[in-house]
């Protein structure tokens, strides 16, 4: 074949010029997943059975929002809404590290994160805490289905 039947034969190929969005897809469909399985390590932390209510709305706290998780063991950890790790702090000093984080912040809020089977009374000592470094105390809770 000579190289000007070649270049006859090929004249009514044409180039595609279409994207192909296959790869597209499995990425945004990867990052989809991934995203689904992080959103809610980043917002909880600390993993605990909170109490179920009735009355209850589904609000996230602020996103710089100071959070107080304690366990089923009572351990007690200090963080904030929308970053990754929480602090685990013994109770004595709770009182100082609340009062400094409140005095670095605008917003005066505090959430508590108790697991369902924590003795009331951890729960209650750490709300006096709160509510004498000047915090405005709010409970997390789970709405009942």
């Amino acid at each position: 074949m000579a190289l000007s039947d070649l270049h006859h034969h090929n004249r009514g190929l044409t180039t595609l010029s279409e994207i192909n969005v296959t790869p597209l897809v499995d990425v945004m469909l990867v990052l989809l997943v991934i995203f689904m399985i992080t959103a809610p390590l980043l917002q909880t932390g600390i993993r605990v059975t909170l109490p179920k209510t009735k009355t209850v709305e589904a609000q996230p706290p602020p996103s710089r929002a100071i959070i107080i998780t304690i366990d089923q063991q009572g351990n007690i950890y200090l963080g904030t809404a929308g970053r990754m790790g929480h602090d685990a702090i013994p109770v004595d000093d709770l009182p100082a590290r609340l009062t400094e984080r409140l005095s670095q912040s605008s917003d005066k809020r505090v959430f508590i994160r108790g697991d369902g089977e924590t003795p009331y009374r951890i729960i209650a000592y750490v709300l006096s805490l709160c509510r004498s470094a000047g915090a405005s105390v709010n409970l997390v809770t789970e709405p009942l289905k």
